[in-house]
């Protein structure tokens, strides 16, 4: 027998707190009351049955700063039919892999009246999330005393809120001793082994957990490549050309490492219960605009917005831009190589050691300038993508890497190809390409980890100190963790995670036969990237609500189309190469003819 919502008591007098809704300042009390019934009314009534209750009591709030911070939970039965909505999939005691149903609970594993923990806390934070989320306008025209905020029948109450401007930011809480259990196992002690990704999926989620994942394997497999590159670099440092055997080696690897990896990360996800759970309805993102009308699909009244309008702003707008930014890309590129030319033709003259020092500033400066222009066009990028009003998140996701990939891929390795290519000068590929992979690591870490750790530091002394000259009786441990949290930035997501390894195996795949110790410093890098990640997560930012994911997405298809490149680039090097060309001395129509044999090989396997 089916159990529904109404015929459960799911109410709890005092309850954990597991998301924070912060409200603006002003916001009108009707506008209160009316979001707290909807939030507590029952699901037959149009509301999410869900447990509300306002940080600061009335006393507190006359005292206090930060009046329009809310909490909310749920009760242990809410939670566990939520879970039937949301689709979880866990494991039976047979061992099978289904759909959570709440009437047939006790044939889950692990499973127990009394016990709270068959729920992680990432699942239970996205259901009140999802919970959220799906509550709808019904007969409302507009949110009660904003007449501007308008509403029609299914219009994500919660959507209009933000994008009103009424909820500033909606929030999970951390859980302190349960962070302090994961960071203790995680990063607080810095020795080499496999990280806790099963207890990372349990705090943060399976996107969280498939990215630390993916990052810790992929460390491990670019050991292989240090292995062999270090005495590589070792003996054979001055021969430049000397490079057939470990290009070789890099045609297999770069295809062999991202098959291994789908296989692991099915594995993983089949055990996480995400690789067979069904997806649930996208709904239009929040910035989608249209005329209000009837959605033939879904029959439901939203927003519609001509496709052929899309169209237009893409490629008479978005390609013109994009192709803009990579003529100037270009063009600094050039630059950099006229300063490459000014810098050698100064050594040539005096042989100094200071002018010997200075042959490696065009490429610092050149990595440097690299790092600003893509973050400035990613900026660019967003907005543009925003501006072309996509109606899924998916699809604006999708158009954002595709925008994002191409101009970093033509960005951080247009150089690379150009001295291996066409200036045919493997010494100054080597010195390129070494100056572009330290300098952009050292960049990322200050900038992504050191920076934003050190300014949340600053934050948290300023609020210590608040919290400690309130003479108020108030709930000081939950006071402080709710305002400190708060104030701490949000988590955008594993893109520029993502982004940062992919630049990086293209650095190690495509020209580190030439430069042998590149792997070696990507190991370095992501054994400290792994720690200052899991800081960043645990103490920079604001928690991340968990997304179920069967996958890495998108960046899988994005690492193969690198792999690929790899294949080509690296035949082609051997192709270039003196010992290979030795081979041909007559007819260099057969070498062409095999090189070509060997990529389309390669690139179909």
């Amino acid at each position: 027998m089916k159990v529904t919502l109404s015929a459960l008591n799911t109410h709890e007098s005092s309850f954990t707190p597991l998301v924070v809704i912060e409200l603006a300042q002003d916001v009108k009390e009707e506008t209160k009351e009316w979001l707290k019934n909807r939030i507590i009314s029952r699901k037959k009534d149009g509301g999410a049955q869900l447990l509300f209750r306002p940080l600061l009591n009335k006393y507190e709030k006359e005292t206090l700063e930060n009046q329009n911070l809310y909490l909310v939970g749920a009760s242990r039965i809410r939670l566990l039919l939520g879970a039937e909505a949301v689709g979880l999939v866990k494991e039976c005691s047979d061992n099978t892999m289904r759909a959570f149903m709440y009437g047939t609970r006790h044939n889950f594993k692990g499973f127990d009246d009394d016990n709270d923990d068959f729920l992680t806390m990432a699942e239970r934070q996205f259901i009140i999330k999802h919970e959220l989320e799906s509550l709808r306008a019904r007969d409302e025209k507009m949110i009660p005393g904003y007449p501007q905020a308008k509403l029609y029948p299914g219009k994500s109450l919660l959507r209009r809120l933000l994008t009103s401007g009424i909820v500033i930011q909606v929030f999970p809480l951390h859980d302190n001793e349960a962070l302090k259990k994961l960071e203790d196992t995680w990063y607080t002690r810095f020795t080499l082994k496999y990280q806790p990704i099963d207890s990372i999926r349990g705090y943060f989620g399976e996107t969280i957990a498939l990215y630390f994942g993916f990052l810790e394997y992929f460390t491990f497999a670019l050991v292989p490549v240090a292995v062999l590159g270090l005495p590589y670099y070792l003996f054979v440092w001055e021969n430049y050309d000397k490079y057939v055997v470990f290009a070789s080696f890099n045609l297999i690897w770069s295809t062999v490492i991202l098959e291994v990896w789908k296989r692991g990360c099915a594995s993983m996800t089949y055990r996480w219960g995400t690789l067979v759970m069904k997806r649930q309805f996208e709904e239009p993102r929040p910035g989608y605009h249209g005329v209000l009308g009837i959605n033939a699909v879904t029959g439901r009244e939203e927003p519609l917005y001509p496709s052929y309008k899309r169209q237009l702003r893409i490629y008479l707008v978005s390609l013109p831009f994009v192709c803009l930014c990579l003529y100037f890309s270009l063009f600094v590129m050039m630059i950099y190589f006229d300063m490459e030319a000014w810098a050698l033709d100064l050594h040539e003259n005096s042989r100094s050691e200071w002018t010997s020092i200075l042959l490696y500033v065009p490429s610092i400066i050149y990595a440097i300038v690299i790092e600003i222009m893509n973050r400035l066009y990613r900026y660019a990028a967003e907005f543009l993508t925003s501006w072309e009003n996509h109606r899924l998140e998916s699809a604006y996701q999708n158009h954002l890497i595709l925008k994002v990939l191409v101009f970093n891929f033509l960005n951080c390795f247009a150089s690379l190809f150009y001295i291996a290519f066409v200036l045919r000068d493997m010494k100054l590929l080597r010195q390129s390409l070494a100056t572009l992979l330290i300098t952009s690591q050292i960049f990322n870490q200050i900038v992504e980890s050191l920076l934003p750790y050190w300014l949340q530091k600053k934050q948290h002394v300023k609020v210590k100190k608040k919290v400690q000259a309130l003479k108020a009786d108030i709930d000081a441990t939950l006071y402080e963790q709710v305002v400190l949290e708060k104030e701490m930035g949000t988590y955008l997501g594993t893109f520029d995670d993502y982004l940062e390894l992919f630049l990086q195996f293209g650095y190690v795949s495509l020209f580190s036969c030439v430069y042998p110790l590149a792997a070696a410093f990507a190991v370095l890098n992501n054994l400290t990237e792994v720690n200052s990640d899991a800081l960043k997560m645990c103490r920079v930012f604001k928690r991340p609500f968990s997304e179920p994911s069967a996958s890495i997405g998108v960046w899988q298809l994005a690492f193969e189309t690198m792999s690929v490149i790899s294949v080509v680039t690296n035949c082609a090097l051997i192709g270039m190469s003196p010992q290979v060309n030795a081979l041909f001395p007559e007819s260099k129509a057969d070498l062409i003819l095999i090189v070509v044999a060997v990529e389309m090989q390669g690139t179909s396997s």
